[in-house]
């Protein structure tokens, strides 16, 4: 899997950290407090989607009446405590990286996630001396499926976008990964075992957990 690659990139919710289940619980409490319930659905129509495009796409589709830029700053301190406290690495995420600092691969994180709450949970797991490169899909143009966090994420690196591996838990991550010309690891998550069949299809590679790695 690691054969010419010189970068790894990862998506932060599930792929790096498990806490997909947070933000069905966010959506509720938020929604609640304009009277509206959570519809069927919601989180399949947002993946992919920035951290801003999600907010714009909320307050266009329920008519929130609060800006875009304090629906987010709501978000974030919904969600702080939860990525403080409740949300741990995935498998084996910690060797796994540990393996491609020793090799001299170079470490980013390409997310639709805020840069607060990425922050936030880069300091509490102490993963700061791993990664040189944290790329928010704000930062870019589109968010996922288009390649642009990742495109810029390599950039970064100072990497061609043929020697970087991406990991990703959701198909339209896997998507924007294949789209920039890298090779991808699906990694499952209990959020997206309804996409496993397509995860296995449009990636290069599937993992139940980091420890899969021939390492």
């Amino acid at each position: 899997m690691l054969k010419d690659i010189k970068a790894v990139l990862f998506d932060l919710d599930g792929t790096l950290v498990d806490s997909m289940w947070l933000w069905q619980e966010i959506d509720i409490e938020y929604l609640g407090r304009f009277g509206i319930a959570l519809p069927e659905g919601l989180q399949r129509d947002i993946e992919g989607m920035s951290f801003s495009e999600t907010a714009s796409y909320m307050k266009e589709r329920f008519q929130i009446p609060d800006p875009v830029e304090t629906m987010k700053a709501d978000w974030n301190q919904m969600a702080w405590d939860k990525y403080t406290y409740k949300v741990p690495l995935k498998k084996g995420a910690r060797q796994f990286l540990e393996h491609c600092l020793k090799n001299h691969i170079k470490l980013g994180i390409a997310t639709s996630n805020s840069k607060e709450l990425v922050n936030n949970i880069i300091k509490v797991h102490e993963l700061d001396h791993y990664f040189s490169v944290i790329v928010t899909a704000c930062e870019v143009e589109k968010g996922k499926p288009a390649p642009d966090v990742y495109l810029e994420a390599a950039r970064r690196c100072d990497v061609d976008p043929g020697h970087c591996l991406v990991f990703e838990d959701i198909v339209p991550g896997i998507l924007a990964g294949k789209a920039a010309g890298m090779k991808v690891c699906a990694v499952e998550d209990k959020y997206s075992l309804y996409q496993k069949e397509e995860k296995v299809k449009f990636a290069d590679y599937y993992i139940e957990n980091y420890f899969d790695i021939a390492m």
